[in-house]
């Protein structure tokens, strides 16, 4: 009854006479309010995690589970005919993120909270984020996201700072957002934009000037960058953010107590991939401007900068040419200079110098001058050791750290997949929410023939949420006795999407033969295709284009269904990975860091068909090689031939008269009648003469475990038994295991 007073008072009359949206307006108050409550800033040491992305998703129902309102706040509103969900629906979601790299800093701020650590996550206010994708004639269109209204969750504060470009200042405005810890304290979400931004520059796509710094800056995440201007916007970017970060983390050092000679007393700054990496430099900038000498403004940051590397891929690690920096930040030149040349004199391996062939190699930066290098993956930490920084790695062996990815799992099974976390709590009570690890004791259910059924049912039923908000939402129908295949990952090659597209063409040639499954088969994509990255986007359109060409095939639709999901964000996630039977994981072997997916769909009841990439390697260990369907080359062999650079994709198209057949389909008649000459003739030649990503190797044995897990999927029984088995090894890859690993082993805060 407490929160039914609470809300009415708001709403200045009852439930039952007051619109869905009056309701959600007076919830985000009534939630706010409750969080501001349980700010604290204890601990002499505080946490400042830098990232551009902050994929944090819709908040209503993961701070009302947090702040452990969630239960009553629903039964409550359905005593008055009023549902939950359906006002969840009005709230949008923040464009502050794209993929995992952004969704992972928000798991971790959250459990930062749920842990009770003194810590903050630092960004920047994106008014339209990446894009909103819309599908027209079969390609991928990007217009802008818009989310801010004038009630949101975001907080207006009095903290601004100057900020100083080459040839002007720009004023900057902190905005914050709460984020809710589990039964403990609230962190907040510090974002900064600037006061003259102006989204009317924008029109209908997300085309701008991006020459006017003042009026631009923080309209979008990760401007199109196929141009200078586009590249040298988002040095401007990364300057504003770790500029804003830098006057924010010594006022707040001060205000505590701190000198500034003992600023690694009172902050640690963890670098979340290389997009804050001028952090550093700034820094030691101001800590100069504060009468601090070089040598020893050095020392003080490389005491209070870590790093964290989310990346295998060479064109990933930013480096920006000397001239951007020049123009953009000179005042940062002179220092990076110094710091590149300290480096030159004491080392002889020229591949570590930050200052090469006219560009500022920002990874060097944060790992000469950081004091902890960490990989997200025991694999990605060990190729790093050993293959892409074994030069830095025997310079700093000490540095160098593993730290394997988790993820939130109270919003990936409380707040996604409420019927699953009550059969959960009614097997082994609720002290799994806390303690994840709680989830293996599940282990004592795998011979219980009655929950394994109810454990069938709540994937039914999931996949009958699923049907009904695609169908509502997208027009989209979908069979829930189908088996649920999906991919849902940002478009890269080297997620190979397009191997997953290939297979599709494969099955659709066998349903054309005759050869039926014997269940539907669902294959669903969710992804974003970066404006600049053609490749990608041909993908997308080549998917697109089999899921017109199957869907209307009278033969073949009955047995197989291609969906691609238009928009994919956080809140389709939510409704897609509880639904999903088989999780595809089939980046190539050595290029996946981690993956943070694989672990949402583990968690909730999908097996894994993956490669040994990643943390799929440690999902493997965990569950066992009976639960997870692993096929594919191992990533030393994948090293190996990228480094004799023998490889060549037509050898293996020739050679495999399936493989064949499926990707000449890429440019035949009936694609080309519903598709692009040029984007599926462009996507056809650069997999018959480059295929750099390596999709034809694993080709035919990605075939033959497509059609095991297929096969496996029949004996109901079993598959029950294999998802019980995944469920309960997921406690492993919680984000509060892992942010106790950076506090322990790197941060150390009181």
């Amino acid at each position: 009854m407490a929160f039914q007073q609470e809300i009415e008072t708001k709403l200045q009359k009852g439930i039952s006479v007051s619109t869905n949206e009056e309701i959600y307006y007076a919830l985000l108050d009534l939630v706010k309010e409750k969080a501001e409550g349980k700010v604290t800033n204890d601990g002499k040491k505080k946490l400042y995690y830098i990232s551009a992305e902050f994929l944090i998703g819709k908040l209503l129902s993961n701070n009302l589970i947090n702040l452990g309102m969630y239960d009553e706040v629903k039964e409550t509103l359905a005593k008055y005919g009023k549902s939950l969900a359906e006002i969840e629906e009005i709230e949008l979601e923040p464009s502050l993120g794209n993929g995992g790299l952004g969704r992972l800093a928000a798991c971790f701020i959250d459990s930062i909270a749920t842990l009770g650590l003194n810590g903050d996550g630092v960004g920047l206010n994106y008014h339209y984020g990446l894009f909103k994708q819309v599908f027209e004639n079969n390609l991928q269109k990007e217009t802008p996201n818009p989310w801010i209204t004038e009630k949101s969750w975001l907080n207006k504060t009095e903290t601004t700072y100057t900020v100083q470009f080459g040839g002007f200042n720009v004023s900057s405005r902190l905005y914050d957002i709460d984020v809710v810890g589990y039964n403990n304290r609230t962190t907040k979400l510090h974002l900064f934009d600037i006061e003259s931004v102006d989204e009317s520059i924008v029109g209908e796509t997300i085309d701008f000037d991006k020459e006017e710094i003042e009026k631009n800056l923080t309209l979008f995440l990760y401007p199109d960058d196929s141009d200078d201007k586009g590249r040298l916007l988002r040095v401007y970017q990364q300057y504003f953010m770790v500029s804003n970060a830098a006057h924010l983390i010594l006022d707040e050092a001060v205000a505590k107590g701190s000198n500034l000679h003992d600023l690694a007393d009172y902050a640690t700054i963890q670098i979340n991939d290389t997009h804050p990496s001028m952090v550093i430099p700034e820094l030691i900038r101001l800590l100069q401007e504060k009468g601090i000498l070089m040598d020893e403004a050095i020392e003080i940051v490389s005491k209070v900068c870590a790093y964290t590397n989310h990346t295998i891929l060479a064109e990933a690690l930013e480096k920006w040419p000397i001239y951007f920096l020049d123009k953009a930040v000179p005042q940062l030149m002179p220092i990076i200079r110094e710091l590149d040349n300290r480096i030159r004199k004491t080392v002889t391996d020229e591949s570590t110098y930050i200052i090469k062939d006219g560009l500022v190699h920002m990874a060097h930066m944060d790992i000469h001058y950081g004091y902890s290098v960490n990989g997200v993956a025991y694999l990605h930490t060990e190729i790093l050791k050993n293959t892409e920084l074994n030069n830095f790695y025997k310079l700093y062996p000490q540095k160098f750290n593993n730290k394997t990815n988790g993820i939130t799992f109270r919003r990936w099974l409380m707040a996604c997949n409420p019927e699953l976390s009550a059969l959960i709590t009614e097997l082994i009570g609720d002290g799994w929410k806390k303690d994840a690890n709680e989830l293996e004791k599940l282990g004592n259910f795998l011979n219980d023939d009655a929950v394994l059924d109810k454990l069938l049912a709540v994937k039914h039923e999931k996949k009958k949420q699923l049907e009904a908000y695609l169908l509502e939402k997208q027009g989209i129908e979908i069979d829930t006795h189908s088996i649920i295949d999906i991919q849902i990952k940002r478009l890269h090659e080297y997620k190979r999407q397009q191997m997953n597209a290939i297979y599709v063409i494969h099955k659709y040639f066998e349903i054309k033969a005759g050869k039926k499954p014997g269940r539907p088969i669902t294959v669903l994509f969710g992804a974003k295709a970066a404006p600049a990255y053609i490749i990608a986007k041909d993908i997308i359109h080549l998917i697109l284009c089999l899921q017109e060409i199957i869907n209307n095939d009278p033969e073949v639709s009955p047995y197989l269904k291609v969906v691609m999901v238009e928009n994919y964000n956080v809140t389709l996630a939510e409704k897609l990975i509880p639904a999903c039977d088989i999780s595809e994981q089939i980046s190539l072997a050595s290029k996946e860091a981690s993956g943070t997916s694989n672990m949402k769909f583990m968690l909730n009841g999908a097996v894994t068909l993956g490669t040994r990439d990643g943390a799929n390697v440690e999902i493997a260990e965990l569950v066992g090689e009976d639960n997870i369907f692993s096929f594919g080359e191992d990533s030393q062999t994948v090293i190996d031939r990228y480094a004799r650079g023998d490889y060549n994709s037509r050898s293996y198209y020739e050679a495999d008269e399936d493989l064949k057949k499926a990707v000449d389909f890429i440019v035949s008649d009936e694609m080309l009648a519903v598709g692009n000459k040029e984007n599926l003739e462009r996507l056809y030649n650069e997999l018959l003469n480059k295929d750099w990503f390596m999709t034809f190797p694993d080709f035919k044995e990605y075939v033959a475990a497509k059609e095991d897990i297929y096969s496996a999927f029949e004996d109901r029984k079993h598959w029950a038994k294999m998802m019980l088995v995944n469920i309960s090894k997921a406690g492993f890859f919680s984000s509060d295991r892992t942010i106790e690993q950076y506090n322990n082993d790197i941060w150390k805060l009181n």
